[in-house]
């Protein structure tokens, strides 16, 4: 017998002793994860112009297959990177309820903005790899919100989801205070492959997710460690980007 029928009478038992609320304003809502309309008209969603590797939004027509200054001075191991939404003042709000605040629930919003930014990885990824946790943080925290998205994106696409093949091996301070060198020194080492997994990775095309790409320092890494391990290649997928003038990849 099907549990869907159980599952959607608990879900309206909880709507009614708690009812559904935005997460960035506190306003009711019909149904948990949506938001409402003074937040939702607050996002900036990413689209073309961008640099063609990183993503990084342009505020001008560039020819197609344009790259920044960043990825042209320094090019990123991964393939291509793309977010879906500007991190700003509203998105900053929607990503630290659902990291830090337990509301879980708001990743199914992320999945429609996630997979029209990612439209040009679906076709030929093979795995979704949310970017880890380490072990005593995930305590903390009791959930890792990358692999919640990459899960939530998984039903949707039909793409695997390996949320134990890549891990933080070595815990790392929070990167909120460090500019980029520092990041970058920070998450040097600080990843590595599944002992038992090494063999999932061989010639596939992989998507690693997570929640915000600053500096990109994170995700970086944790390519040269999927690349090292035998990956074929390594999209980068995010909820936000952090988009400063003058800054790239």
């Amino acid at each position: 017998m099907s549990l869907k029928p159980f599952q959607n009478i608990l879900m309206q038992a909880v709507d009614t002793v708690l009812p559904p609320r935005c997460v960035v304003t506190g306003e009711r809502v019909d149904e948990q994860g949506m938001l409402a309309p003074e937040a939702w008209g607050a996002l900036e969603f990413i689209s073309d112009p961008l640099c063609d590797q990183c993503g990084f939004p342009f505020d001008f027509e560039v020819e197609e297959g344009s790259l920044c200054a960043s990825c042209l001075d320094h090019p990123p191991p991964f393939e291509c990177a793309r977010a879906a939404l500007k991190y700003n003042e509203t998105s900053r709000d929607l990503v630290l309820g659902f990291k830090h605040g337990d509301q879980t629930h708001v990743a199914r919003a992320f999945v429609p903005w996630l997979e029209k930014a990612g439209a040009p990885f679906w076709e030929e990824a093979d795995l979704l790899i949310p970017v880890p946790l380490h072990r005593w943080r995930l305590l903390r925290r009791r959930y890792n919100q990358a692999a919640l998205i990459a899960q939530a994106l998984s039903k949707r696409t039909g793409i695997p989801a390996d949320v134990g093949v890549l891990q933080r091996v070595r815990a790392t301070p929070v990167q909120g205070h460090l500019h980029a060198g520092e990041r970058h020194k920070n998450v040097k080492k600080a990843f590595g492959l599944h002992p038992d997994k090494k063999d999932a990775l061989k010639g596939k095309t992989l998507i690693l997710i997570d929640d915000v790409y600053t500096t990109g320092a994170t995700v970086k890494e944790c390519t040269k460690t999927l690349l090292k391990g035998g990956a074929a290649k390594v999209h980068i997928l995010t909820l936000t980007r952090v988009v400063r003038e003058g800054f790239g990849g």
